[in-house]
């Protein structure tokens, strides 16, 4: 019995030493036992009914299931502890743990913020995959990381999270046919778009979007961008507005983040920041996927409940865009040292992956016109099935 007693004595003595070893670290990781699991507090930048929290909800829904309840993501949608643009500042201050948000509301504090959600013209050309190629094989994650460390001088963490895009250039009240009917109206925009847009001729306003409605119907505004599809649905945009046009070329490319606070991403365990990316990459692929099939759904409402004329942008305005956004981003880099080497990564990757996918990639319209003719083109003949191959003599 007292050999007993003197072996468990020095277990126990052994476990307790091992415990304040494990605290005397400087960063001892976070790691979770059966009885307490580890919360993190995540709040979103937009508010519960749009669908891009839905992205949020299933990014928290597979880092608990990845970690086996281990680690926990409360998501929390905009306003809950801090407005809805203060996310970035109160993750740096560890008021929250976290933030569900998108770079391009930054661009205030420095304007390379936009090149971090993929940017006007999709950068270069590129798409959303494209992006995600240039954040991972492309140096494009480096850059994002240093542009929080030592440029906004913020102690946060980014992760590319989830692409809500492309977008739509917007509503109007009345059609549009040439870029002279788009100058001078008076639309709701934000961030570098509302930029781009002046520097086309459009007088810009910027609200949020809580406010659009209300202005659109006091005749304070004659048009506005939100997202397009399921956003603009739940919205209830159709109720003022009756012709929608896309696409735009703000945002081709759209890519949120996911910030988490230094000090708290420190302190969790390797296998718990390993959950975290690998959570996220498989909503960026995950919630696309049902995004777009909630934005065909939608599409089909607007047209066929609401009679919204959905109509395509003409291209003088896309051309146009890209030309004034290419003048701005040549007086940025010009400026500011930081934002033109991120903007030359952005290119040198799309120099490479941009030609060769077009090369490689048939044109999406090629087989969806033979498949699904545009019914504005109804009276056309059908487009015709390739000939056969010739037999040889």
């Amino acid at each position: 019995m007292t050999l007993r007693l003197s072996i468990r004595s020095l277990v126990t003595l052994l476990i307790i030493v091992a415990g304040i070893v494990a605290l005397a670290g400087d960063q001892p990781a976070r790691v979770a036992t059966a009885q307490t699991p580890i919360t993190l507090k995540i709040q979103a930048s937009w508010p519960a009914s749009l669908s891009v929290y839905d992205a949020l909800k299933m990014f928290a829904e597979r880092v608990e299931k990845l970690s086996a309840g281990q680690l926990k993501i409360e998501p929390m949608p905009a306003g809950t502890i801090v407005p809805a643009f203060e996310v970035l500042d109160a993750t740096n201050k560890k008021v929250i743990d976290g933030a569900h948000t998108v770079a391009y509301y930054w661009v205030g504090k420095h304007k390379a913020a936009v090149l971090f959600t993929g940017g006007p013209g999709g950068t270069f050309g590129m798409d959303a995959i494209d992006y995600i190629g240039w954040m991972y094989e492309g140096g494009g994650l480096e850059l994002y990381q240093q542009y929080y460390k030592d440029i906004l001088k913020l102690n946060v963490v980014p992760i590319p999270a989830f692409p809500s895009s492309p977008q739509a250039l917007g509503w109007f009240k009345r059609p549009i046919k040439s870029l002279a009917d788009f100058k001078w109206m008076k639309c709701r925009q934000t961030g570098i778009a509302a930029e781009v847009y002046t520097e086309m001729g459009m007088r810009t306003v910027n609200m949020p979007g809580g406010e659009i409605i209300p202005a659109a119907e006091r005749g304070v505004i004659d048009c506005a961008e939100w997202v397009g599809g399921v956003e603009d649905l739940r919205l209830g945009f159709h109720n003022v507005w009756k012709y929608h046009y896309t696409p735009g070329m703000h945002e081709v490319v759209t890519v949120g983040e996911i910030l988490i606070n230094g000090d708290v991403w420190k302190s969790l365990s390797p296998q718990f920041q390993e959950i975290i990316k690998s959570a996220s990459m498989e909503t960026y692929t995950r919630w696309w996927a049902w995004w777009q099939k909630q934005n065909a759904l939608a599409i089909k409402e607007l047209v066929e409940k609401h009679k919204v004329q959905i109509l395509k942008t003409p291209d003088d305005i896309l051309y146009e865009f890209l030309k004034a956004w290419d003048r701005i981003a040549t007086r940025e880099a010009e400026k500011d040292p930081f934002f033109k080497k991120a903007l030359d990564s952005a290119r040198a990757y799309a120099s490479l992956v941009v030609p060769a996918k077009r090369f490689m990639f048939p044109e999406y319209n090629f087989a969806a016109n033979y498949y699904w003719p545009e019914k504005k083109a109804a009276a056309a003949p059908a487009p015709a099935k390739p000939a056969a191959p010739a037999k040889k003599p």
